[in-house]
């Protein structure tokens, strides 16, 4: 089915709750944000008690804090610190096992067989994330078979962002603040109710499982409007113009040592960050020798060891770790995948514990190129 507004409905705080009721009794693991340890995180809910409700987060390069509204809307907060990667290219995965059999070993491949998801309250930004991923891991001759897994089975309810963050820049990007494409379901929030847009034929069965009432004229202009509105409201915006070349032919540009005497190398940026895929795997043997396994984890680009080849790491520098990541990020990313890897989220600029801000780069790059010095 075409997600758009041609199927749309209306539900309240009730409809919501039986669906997320329905959800679960179907047998899916209900993913949502939930205020935890001072933040909104993304992790396992029970059903619609759990949303945040009356929280909004307040985000600025470095800086991220809770602060309570003045209603009690349940989606009124920009991205949270995670994002849905964790729960589909998980942290850290099996990948086989070997076991002593006499005078050799038997191995075999770990595939462990995650539960359905549901995925509440994904915003358009990570949605693009998500489909830049399924590119990169599902589509081709190697997919990965955990996260094919986990994709395959995952309901997802988007929600348009009414009220982005201080970082935000998605609107720069065309990745939101408005979902087009991805979700099962998709809800507006407006005082009251959710406008819901129907994205695929579960969504639809869904849907049909709920109370619900026909969508009118006034609660589709509603929508429009608080997405317009949000959309005019980024704390950042991003120039695309021609970015490739810009950084192609600015790698030797002083901004790079400007950056570098910042940077900690911390991997903060691509932690957070809901499209960077890089990992590495690594050997546990135990003490008595029987059992040997292998693990899948996340890996950074920006750590030492990641670029090791044979005598040597490549990039020692922070400057250039740095420039390999904003680099490929929004310029090589594109001649590797067709599209940039950058969705404009800001979780990098919020997490960054030196507030390192990838627009401001990029913008100070633009203002002085090297080519024209």
């Amino acid at each position: 089915m075409r997600p758009g507004m041609a199927r749309a409905a209306v539900i309240d705080r009730r409809g919501l709750a039986a669906l997320l009721a329905a959800l679960r009794a179907a047998g899916r693991r209900l993913i949502g944000p939930t205020v935890r340890d001072g933040a909104i995180v993304l992790a396992p809910i029970d059903g619609a008690d759990d949303l945040p409700a009356g929280w909004t987060a307040v985000a600025e390069a470095g800086r991220y804090r809770l602060e309570r509204r003045a209603d009690d809307a349940l989606f009124a907060h920009a991205v949270s610190p995670h994002s849905w990667k964790q729960h589909l290219f998980v942290p850290e995965v099996p990948v086989w096992r070997a076991t002593r059999r006499g005078p050799g070993f038997t191995v075999a491949a770990e595939r462990p067989d995650p539960p359905p998801l549901a995925f509440i309250g994904a915003r358009a930004c990570d949605l693009a994330a998500i489909a830049i991923q399924d590119q990169i891991l599902m589509q081709g001759p190697f997919a990965d078979p955990d996260y094919a897994a986990r994709r395959r089975g995952a309901f997802i309810v988007a929600v348009n962002c009414g009220e982005p963050g201080g970082t935000c820049f998605c609107a720069s990007m065309g990745t939101g603040p408005r979902a087009v494409a991805g979700f099962d379901l998709c809800l507006t929030e407006l005082p009251g109710r959710f406008l819901v847009e129907v994205g695929s034929e579960p969504g639809d069965r869904a849907l049909a499982a709920v109370p619900h009432a026909v969508a009118e004229p006034a609660d589709k202009a509603a929508a429009d409007a608080a997405c317009a509105a949000a959309a005019g409201a980024m704390g950042r915006t991003f120039d695309q113009t021609d970015i490739r070349r810009l950084l192609y032919e600015n790698l030797e540009h002083p901004r790079w040592d400007d950056v570098a005497g910042r940077c900690l190398a911390c991997t903060n940026c691509t932690l957070v960050c809901p499209t960077c895929f890089c990992a590495t795997v690594e050997d546990r043997t135990d003490l008595t020798a029987g059992e040997s396994t292998r693990r899948r984890r996340w890996d950074s680009c920006f750590t030492l060891g990641h670029s090791y080849v044979h005598g040597g790491s490549m990039r020692v520098t922070h400057r250039s770790r740095y420039r390999q990541w904003l680099v490929h990020k929004v310029a090589s990313w594109i001649d590797q995948f067709g599209v940039s890897g950058c969705v404009g989220c800001g979780r990098c600029i919020t997490w960054c514990p030196v507030a390192i801000d990838i627009t401001e780069e990029v913008a100070a790059i633009r203002a002085a190129p090297a080519a024209r010095r």
